[in-house]
């Protein structure tokens, strides 16, 4: 077999890669039976012999699986069996032995497979491509023999190994599956459990209001024996359903410094993971610190939902405990300061520039007016700040320009009698 082929099923939704002899199969195509009168295959498990308790490294069990096709044409049959479906134990392929014999069937290879920490046995006619399905004669059936035990890997917390048969596309009765749950022996020592909790530890270091930064403890209680792998550890912060961008920020404490937890692509935080046996840790505890961050749309005191998964693998997300907490959360309130005043400088009278600018002088008031220069460009300057208003050194500024206004007013007022005068004349 090469290195990567892939098996195309007869729908879109059931498609196989084998890679390197890994069967890469979405489980989101399992418990699709055919509907609308299209095939109505039918599948039978018999009981597994010997009828005892599977133990790890130890005899195998067999049991026949038939598939019968009622119809009156042939039908495709692209077998595909899942192990421990619903079950947050992640499964290895060393972990189940697995071979298939044909008993009434065409020559048979097998093989297993795995995806997001799900077993899967795949079989299909010897010598042909992977895609290549059996064929069931109108009105008849096929048979194989199936065997299947437990490697010495196999989870200590387990006590059972489930079976599903199906295939990898829509060729069963909506009554066609079937199941079969072999017995495991109990490992040494009791069963792994696992508890946890979370401890409210009062505001971060150095925050005056627990609701500007909450700090917590999340305790780990593990009993029996080891877990099959380390513990993976998934942090999701809920808030109302009307908080748009809450910009949650998370840190663990890690070797006694506080490092920042980021965010996945669902928003949730994973924790360093936790040794299997709880060995080599401080304690089976992590301190945690929840905040906003900078960008949030909060605004004030929120109440926020933490709630802590623990899984045995990061791809196969099925909680073997979780544990939720509630508290309030508020981004820290904008310092409020005045704008400083700028400082009052006394207004002095700009000195004309030569033929680049224009003195405006006082030509029909009596009050003294500070003069005020405006360069080429038509704009007048004036020293001293104008963003303020009130009794400053630049009154007189104001009270200068109003006298110009108000005398060419006046001027514009005598030329036009004058005009309306000599209109008169005439």
């Amino acid at each position: 077999m090469s290195a990567r082929t892939a098996i195309t099923a007869i729908t879109a939704t059931a498609v196989v890669a084998a890679v390197a002899g890994t069967v890469l199969m979405p489980l989101s195509a399992y418990a699709a039976p055919a509907t609308g009168g299209a095939p109505a295959l039918r599948i039978e498990l018999g009981a597994p012999v010997p009828s005892g308790p599977l133990t790890r490294g130890g005899a195998t069990e067999s049991f026949d699986l038939t598939v019968t096709n009622p119809g009156d044409k042939a039908a495709p049959f692209h077998p595909w069996l899942l192990g421990n479906l619903g079950s947050p134990i992640a499964l290895k392929k060393t972990d189940v032995v697995f071979k298939v014999d044909e008993i009434n069937a065409p020559d048979t290879a097998s093989f297993i497979g795995q995806q997001d920490g799900g077993w899967q046995g795949v079989f299909h006619p010897a010598g042909k491509s992977l895609s290549a399905g059996f064929e069931v004669p109108a009105g008849g059936k096929l048979k194989w023999k199936v065997t299947v035990g437990l490697g010495k890997g196999y989870p200590v917390n387990s006590n059972a190994f489930e079976l599903r048969a199906s295939t990898t596309s829509h060729e069963l009765a909506p009554d066609g599956q079937a199941s079969l749950t072999l017995k495991a022996a109990p490992a040494t020592g009791p069963a792994a459990k696992l508890s946890t909790h979370f401890e409210d530890n009062g505001s971060c270091d150095g925050a005056k209001d627990a609701s500007l930064c909450k700090q917590l403890n999340l305790w780990y209680r593990h009993e029996g024996v080891a877990f099959s792998s380390d513990l993976v550890t998934r942090l999701t912060v809920k808030f109302p359903g009307d908080v748009k961008n809450p910009d949650t920020q998370v840190r663990v404490m890690v070797g006694g410094k506080w490092t920042d937890v980021h965010p996945d692509r669902n928003g949730d935080f994973m924790l360093p993971k936790m040794p299997k046996d709880f060995d080599g840790v401080s304690a089976d505890t992590f301190a945690l610190q929840v905040k906003l961050g900078p960008k949030t749309q909060i605004t004030r005191p929120t109440l926020v939902t933490l709630q802590a998964g623990v899984a045995l693998d990061e791809k196969k997300v099925e909680y073997i405990s979780t544990t939720a907490t509630d508290f309030k959360l508020a981004p820290a309130k904008q310092a409020t300061t005045k704008p400083e005043q700028p400082k009052t400088e006394q207004s002095k009278p700009a000195k004309p520039a030569g033929s680049t600018t224009t003195q405006v002088s006082q030509t029909a008031s009596s009050s003294a007016v500070t003069p005020v220069t405006a360069p080429a460009g038509g704009t007048p300057q004036a020293s001293g700040s104008l963003a303020r208003t009130g009794s400053d050194s630049n009154t007189g500024l104001y009270a200068g320009l109003a006298a110009v206004l108000v005398a060419l007013g006046g001027a514009a007022a005598w030329l036009g009698a004058r005009r309306r005068g000599g209109a008169t004349r005439a």
